[in-house]
């Protein structure tokens, strides 16, 4: 999901509710701790060098069971980062902690904000050496090996 969206879709709602893939909240007294921006450089398994860049928004809660982010405010919030840190219309990830730190894509189902699974995947499959589908083989064709293994009722094994 890219940032203007984000927005258009904070206009839609006053409260805002971010559901987990497992389908539960996370607590309603969330705080937006970071809006940025992150900058990826790195060389893929192929030796294509490579560049990604996302908006991050980092949650967190504590104790403050009271506190609210209203989906106005959240939107200001994200205006001010866009004006000061010249954000551009980027993909945003959402760094989370549950028991451990988790990186999640963003939608909106009309209602609420899901996190979204993000996968990991090999960006070189043409130059990685692995084959693009499985090799099929016929377990009839296969030939068994006699030399050196072992064969039932001996003593080597």
């Amino acid at each position: 999901m890219k940032l203007s969206t984000v927005k258009n879709s904070l206009s839609q709602i006053e409260e805002v509710r971010l559901k987990l893939p497992n389908g539960s909240y996370i607590p309603q007294h969330f705080h937006v701790t970071e809006i940025g921006k992150i900058d990826k450089r790195f060389i893929d398994c192929g030796g294509t060098k490579r560049n990604e860049s996302v908006i991050s928004f980092q949650l967190w809660t504590s104790v403050d069971y009271d506190h609210r982010l209203s989906a106005k405010k959240l939107k200001s919030i994200i205006e001010l980062s866009e004006r000061e840190l010249h954000l551009e219309d980027l993909d945003v990830e959402v760094e989370y902690q549950g028991e451990t730190i988790g990186k999640y894509g963003l939608d909106f189902d009309g209602s609420d904000f899901l996190l979204t699974t993000k996968q990991t995947d090999c960006l070189a499959k043409d130059n990685c050496g692995i084959p693009l589908e499985k090799v099929k083989v016929s377990l009839g064709a296969l030939t068994p090996q006699t030399s050196g293994c072992c064969t039932p009722g001996s003593t080597c094994c």
